[in-house]
């Protein structure tokens, strides 16, 4: 059975020690962190914060996943960039460098997974994938992701991609393509799956999705959508249906992490981390 996570990328404005506590105490069974600029900074990690997260997720015996989705971590003015779509050499080698550290700390933390997407196409190219597996910029993508798989190998961590509307890649589809694309030193690259995405994007019913990549399905997350639109929003509140997606995952024998991704909710966060695991139980209880 998957273990219900929590991304602290919803709980912005609570110190770490304090939203593990929480997350505990609702229940959660794990935590998806997201190292941002309040809390396990990437670029300014100290080995004593690391040690006191790893220690009170032992003690409270937290699932942990890494999260690489911080907004403006690696640029004060430029959201979610650089990625491994620039144009630049320099700016991508900044992005992988970045993925290394979150590597590194995954395996410092107990974390399997490390979750990441691919970011938006550069200036001036038009559109994302849309399944050509002979897009140029399928190269640019795959020559990033190589090392940051050879790393994650060595580290005993596990990369989850995730489709992310607007980006490159932002369909299931895409991500086949991406793996078709890169062969056999895509190998071992998994698949990190969030059911709204898949409302935004017309990819429904999710337990199709989570059926037809359930061998590379290493993380997942969760949350609502209105269709067509993306913006995580509370259970209930989008077009998502949710115990399709829990069928799906109990089908699947799906055994990581899901976890609850509200960033917009952060200014009620402990609110929002309540109602999320109630309709959770509420929604396993008739599968």
């Amino acid at each position: 059975m998957f273990r219900l996570g929590y991304n602290t990328n919803g709980l912005p404005f609570h110190r770490l020690g304090d939203a593990l506590d929480l997350l505990d105490d609702l229940g959660y069974e794990g935590v998806a962190i997201t190292p941002d600029v309040g809390a396990l900074d990437p670029l300014r990690l100290s080995q004593a914060e690391v040690t006191e997260a790893r220690l009170r997720l032992d003690d409270l015996g937290l699932a942990v996943a890494i999260e690489t989705g911080a907004r403006f971590v690696l640029d004060p003015r430029r959201k979610h960039r650089p990625t491994l779509m620039e144009e630049s050499a320099a700016d991508r080698s900044r992005r992988v460098d970045f993925y290394f550290t979150c590597i590194d700390l995954a395996a410092s933390l107990g974390a399997d997974v490390v979750s990441l997407w691919a970011g938006a196409v550069p200036d001036g190219v038009a559109g994302s994938l849309d399944a050509d597996p002979s897009h140029p910029l399928l190269d640019r993508l795959a020559a990033g992701l190589v090392p940051v798989l050879e790393r994650a190998r060595e580290a005993g961590v596990r990369v989850g991609f995730e489709p992310e509307p607007g980006m490159f890649i932002e369909r299931p589809a895409g991500f086949r393509t991406l793996v078709q694309h890169m062969g056999a030193s895509g190998a071992d690259l998994g698949m990190t799956l969030d059911v709204g995405h898949c409302v935004v994007t017309g990819d429904e019913p999710v337990s199709d999705v989570i059926s037809e990549f359930a061998a590379r399905l290493v993380h997942v997350h969760l949350d609502d959508c209105p269709r067509g639109v993306h913006s995580h929003i509370p259970f209930g509140q989008g077009d998502l249906d949710l115990s399709d997606v829990l069928r799906g995952l109990v089908a699947v024998e799906y055994d990581g992490m899901a976890a609850v991704e509200l960033s917009r909710d952060g200014h009620r966060g402990v609110m929002a981390a309540q109602e999320a695991v109630a309709a959770l139980r509420e929604a396993l209880t008739g599968i």
